[in-house]
């Protein structure tokens, strides 16, 4: 198996979030449970560039796609 190309740190990273572990448990903490009924890119705690990011990233299938799964799954827990 492939070794990923980025850490789900990275992903906060590129989002221009706190990237560090509790910054992140805190995030998903804060934010969860995101409804069912909302696409990830569409929750309200999104800017519009972290929106678009993670749209195009999932709509190309790109090398962030994986993550952005990982975290829709995180946020929905």
């Amino acid at each position: 198996m492939d070794q990923p190309i980025h850490q789900f740190s990275d992903l906060f990273a590129q989002l221009g979030l706190p990237a560090d572990e509790p910054a992140i448990r805190l995030f998903i903490a804060t934010h969860s449970p995101l409804r069912s009924d909302i696409e990830l890119a569409d929750a309200p705690f999104w800017t519009d560039s972290q929106a678009a990011f993670l749209k195009e990233e999932k709509l190309e299938d790109a090398d962030w796609a994986e993550l952005v799964d990982q975290l829709n799954l995180a946020l929905r827990g």
